[in-house]
């Protein structure tokens, strides 16, 4: 772990880190998703609108669309992306414009992910995307003087801006600063100054439950004198003598309305929202979403930071005593950018995320519940994306020892299942808007280990496994159980392990548990913990003659202009025409292993195979170009390692093995090694993928396979073997 020099490691008793300070952000992040779950149906709308054909919004309004409740979302991909330029560049408190910008490049697919592709001088986060690209850094690149008062003061800002006031709790002047490093990239002016107030509000929420001494506090950051200090003076005097919200509303809309300011989606009638819907919902969660989303306008922007805002200062208790809002999302998130392993998430992780970030902060090591393990419940309520199948299973959070457990309470008679998602389930397939680019969690290979533990009170014997689905060849979803399955009796405790078989580089898409036993009425089951380790084993391919199958190809996220897996003879073929591109699949849980395919160029500048991919400028590759070959380390920047002259010619194929042990880099072509490094300062895990640059590559497989980690010290050295003809 890195910490900022500013900070000594203390223990957190000692930091001022609010006791509650984990379940508080848990609360936010909720709120947050909760927020576009429920405004996101009818985003756009105008007040009359909403109230013609839907009435007052009193709960998730998604089933009358005939929508999905979960979705991916710009408010949630850049919210919980952005904020992790502070993990990207060793938790700084001074963060700058220019680092968040280098992370936008990492994690951001042109065209795809994250933000609303509207286009130069339509969509603020596009225009300052393209700046980024041509080489303009931030600040400038989301500058007035660049691109105008209009597109730099639209509604962006503020809609990214939670993590890093989720951060800072109890810390105005770091939220504050944080804010406006990271709402610069894309922004500028009032859309700034609002980010902040969004940013310090939620900071100061951890420690000050009044409204009115939140805005106080924000207000001090800003310029007395700014539009945004005028809308929320206003908004604050109509409240004062204004008892019903409509009127109030009325009056926004007469002065601060969309029709007076310029753009898609000014940030200045929004904000006027967000602080209407908190006076007049009286800190009240329920109230202040029914308010808020009610007035229109960007309704899921609105709603989420409202969300996340009250959800910090309210705790998880005050998101109960209304509609159910936690239950039908159960937890689920999409993240949908070049990281492959951050596309199927659940708001219990995302949360320790932020929090550790907020701990690092403070000099303060990181919490990892239950030996780090993926799933492990430990906050009330959470289900981290468990659902039961059908009606026969009811699922809870409860107390368990000195932790929490997800509770499976069984109603009736024979099997019963609950799973979590692992890759894109089949409701979100179909889903429309914001592009959801996401690698398969689990692989074949890897070992999957759960602990359990019978309910005290349990009559009879409980027989529980493991079990999975995967998409087959045919993109229809087929079911694996563990045979090893578990008896256990009441009170009792075990660990069910599984290492999951060959499923032919199918994508899985959940993982959960199977309860079978002959009477099952009234008897439970307490899932203490769900994890998985190691790299896979595993070939990637399309495995479909007929050219049928999609999901095989879905599960590498597609950061190339053209990405053809479905027409051509091999499985796939990788296209960019200019610049670099890359498909990329795994995950974190990757670290020592063998990445192998062979690849045909056509036309290449350059191509080649990267393994510990975590975005676009994050990885370790192994680049051929027609007169030679490299070994290269991509931390924003890229850095050689070590290189060799060679002649690759185009159409002929040439067959790659990258591997990786530790800190030792081992590189062979066509069966030769060629490289052989320990890198002196390496990345640590990550998925692989396919590189092609200004040209076209394409192959049939691409096979993983574990290696043994590095055990003895090694030395920084390179060792290049000679080779054939084929070497110059």
């Amino acid at each position: 772990m890195v910490i900022d020099n500013m900070h000594q490691p203390q223990s957190a008793a000692h930091s001022g880190l609010p006791s509650d300070y984990i379940e508080r952000v848990y609360a936010g992040v909720l709120g947050k998703i909760i927020g576009v779950y429920l405004g996101r149906p009818f985003e756009g709308w105008t007040f009359d609108r909403i109230l013609a054909e839907l009435g007052e919004i009193r709960g998730y309004v998604h089933e009358r669309f005939n929508a999905p409740l979960v979705v991916t979302d710009d408010d949630i991909s850049g919210t919980f992306t952005f904020v992790r330029a502070l993990e990207d560049h060793g938790y700084p408190r001074d963060l700058s414009s220019y680092q968040v910008g280098r992370t936008w490049l990492n994690y951001t697919v042109e065209g795809r992910s994250i933000f609303w592709w509207g286009g130069l001088g339509n969509s603020a986060e596009h225009t300052a995307y393209l700046r980024l690209k041509a080489g303009i850094d931030a600040p400038h690149s989301g500058s007035s003087a660049l691109n105008g008062k209009v597109i730099s003061e639209q509604i962006g800002a503020q809609i990214f801006i939670d993590g890093f006031g989720l951060v800072a709790p109890g810390q105005p002047e770091l939220a504050a600063r944080l804010a406006a490093s990271a709402a610069r990239v894309s922004h500028d002016g009032e859309a700034v100054y609002a980010a902040q107030v969004i940013a310090v509000m939620l900071a100061m929420a951890f420690v000050e439950p009044d409204l009115d001494r939140l805005l106080d506090a924000a207000l001090g950051f800003i310029p007395d004198t700014c539009l945004i200090a005028r809308v929320i003076g206003d908004v604050r005097g109509w409240h004062k003598t204004e008892s019903d919200w409509r009127t109030t509303f009325a009056h926004v809309r007469g002065k601060y309305g969309y029709d007076r300011y310029g753009g898609v989606c000014h940030v200045v009638p929004n904000h006027a929202v967000v602080i209407l819907g908190l006076l007049y919902g009286e800190g009240d969660f329920h109230r202040t979403m029914t308010i808020t989303n009610t007035c229109g306008w960007d309704t899921d922007c609105n709603a989420a930071t409202v969300g996340c805002l009250l959800g910090v200062k309210n705790g998880l208790a005050g998101l109960e005593g209304g509609p159910d809002w936690r239950g039908p999302v159960a937890d689920r998130l999409y993240l949908s950018s070049a990281d492959p392993a951050r596309g199927i998430s659940d708001a219990l992780t995302e949360s320790y995320h932020i929090a550790n970030a907020g701990r690092a902060l403070l000099g303060i090591e990181r919490t990892a519940p239950k030996a780090g393990a993926r799933f492990h419940f430990s906050l009330p309520g959470a289900v981290q994306g468990f659902r039961a199948e059908g009606t026969t299973l009811t699922l809870t959070n409860v107390p368990h020892g000195p932790d929490r457990a997800l509770r499976l309470q069984c109603a009736g008679a024979g099997a019963a299942r609950a799973a979590t998602p692992t890759f894109i389930p089949r409701e979100a397939l179909p889903m429309t808007g914001y592009a959801l680019l996401a690698s398969p969690t689990l692989h074949s290979g890897q070992t999957v280990r759960a602990v359990v533990c019978a309910d005290a009170a349990n009559v009879g014997e409980i027989a529980v496994a493991l079990y999975l689905r995967y998409y087959d060849q045919l993109d229809q979803d087929a079911l694996l159980i563990d045979s090893a399955a578990a008896v256990i009796r009441a009170g009792e405790r075990c660990e069910l392990t599984w290492r999951v078989p060959d499923l032919n580089g199918q994508p899985i898409f959940e993982i959960g548990l199977e309860l079978r036993a002959a009477q099952l009425q009234g008897d439970a089951l307490l899932l203490e913990s769900l994890d998985w380790a190691g790299a896979p084993s595993v070939t990637l391919r399309r495995n479909s003659p007929e050219r049928v199958a999609r999901l095989t190809s879905r599960a590498w996220v597609d950061a190339a202009q053209q990405w053809e897996a479905n027409f051509w003879p091999e499985s796939y073929r990788v296209v960019q025409n200019s610049g670099r591109g890359l498909i990329a699949q795994g995950n974190e849980t990757w670290r020592d292993y063998r990445a192998s395919a062979t690849l045909m160029p056509a036309l290449s500048a350059a191509f080649g195979l990267a393994v510990r991919v975590r975005g676009l400028r994050h990885y370790y590759a192994l680049l051929l170009t027609p007169s030679g070959a490299r070994l290269v380390r991509m931390r924003d920047q890229e850095c050689t390692l070590a290189e060799i002259a060679l002649s690759v010619k185009p159409f002929e194929p040439v067959a790659l093995t990258l591997e990786v042990s530790g800190a030792r880099l081992r590189a062979t072509i066509d069966g030769r090694l060629v490289f052989d490094v320990v890198d002196a300062e390496p990345l640590l895990n990550g998925g692989v993928a396919i590189i092609s640059e200004d040209g076209t590559v394409s192959t049939d497989a691409v096979t993983i396979a574990p290696v043994a980690a590095a055990t003895q010290t090694e030395t920084e050295g390179t060792t290049v073997r000679p080779g054939t003809a084929r070497w110059s």
